[in-house]
């Protein structure tokens, strides 16, 4: 009888684990896709670069005549550059260049795995050295969503950029996994968190120790804008206020009632256009430091 017992609760624990490192696999697995030709609307032409994660970065870039300055788009997980388009279309109309980038393991970005932020924090060094080099004297602003924000975030040396928008950004990445779990299978299963947390070093070459934005963005010298909604399950209202909490002045929080772990542009439409164009003028503005 007691045999029995043992067995079957080894069997529940291999398959358990099982489990966990078949999700670990499914949420850093690379997805490489067919980007297509640029948006008509956004006049862009597509531009490739190298990035120290050993990927060949593919974008867009978008020229606006008489630019006030650039801003880099840098979309989140398992999303390519095209979910960023429509923040591009409304940024040109108000007279910014823009730079579209899909991360190394995601559209046509060469890559092994999805890296939470990690390797992803080298392609953002590398574009913004690009818009650098490419557009001197522009200032550059960068709009980061969830994974996009925490590679911004993550960068080392920081970035040298005049703006941030950070997007549903997650603090650390154990919070963020015990939330998607607990999204998923419910609060009871919460200590599975650990298990997905275990797989980061076989899975990427990273810990929990190395993803923590929050330990990074007092390092951002630069205006914040952050952005989260408050029903977001995925990034906490919590979550963003421990974030929140740790950046330097001067920065601004925007909550938007109701919104879950979504597309704010979509989801806010004018007020959402109304408050980035507003935040990165004044940014923009302001003397560098």
């Amino acid at each position: 009888m007691i045999r029995r017992i043992v067995i079957r609760l080894g069997l529940v624990c291999l398959g358990a684990a099982a489990v966990l490192y078949a999700l670990g696999w499914v949420l850093s697995r690379a997805e490489p896709s067919a980007i297509g030709p640029a948006p008509v609307s956004l006049n862009a032409e597509s531009v490739t670069f190298p990035s120290p994660s050993g990927s060949e970065i593919h974008g867009w870039l978008s020229r606006a005549p008489a630019a006030p300055g650039a801003v880099l788009l840098l979309p989140g997980i398992h999303a390519t550059r095209r979910s960023m388009v429509s923040r591009a279309e409304f940024l040109r109309q108000a007279g910014y260049s823009t730079l579209l980038i899909d991360f190394q393991a995601s559209g046509e970005s060469p890559g092994r795995r999805v890296t939470f932020g990690w390797q992803e924090r080298l392609d953002v060094l590398a574009a913004v050295q690009y818009l650098k080099t490419t557009l001197p004297g522009q200032p550059i602003g960068v709009i980061g969503t969830s994974l996009g924000g925490a590679a911004a975030l993550l960068a080392a040396p920081p970035l040298d950029v005049r703006a941030a928008v950070l997007e549903a950004v997650y603090p650390s990445i154990d919070r963020a996994v015990g939330n998607r779990v607990e999204k998923a299978l419910g609060k009871r299963a919460r200590w599975l968190a650990p298990g997905l947390l275990f797989q980061l070093r076989p899975q990427i070459g990273v810990t929990a120790a190395d993803l923590r934005p929050v330990d990074h963005i007092a390092r951002l010298r630069c205006p914040i804008l952050m952005i989260a909604g408050t029903a977001d399950r995925n990034t906490t209202e919590e979550d963003t206020q421990l974030l929140f909490a740790a950046a330097r002045e001067p920065k601004e929080l925007w909550l938007v009632p109701d919104a879950g772990h979504v597309d704010f542009l979509r989801f806010a439409g004018d007020e959402y256009r109304r408050r980035v164009l507003a935040f990165l003028a004044a940014a923009f503005n302001r003397a560098p430091g």
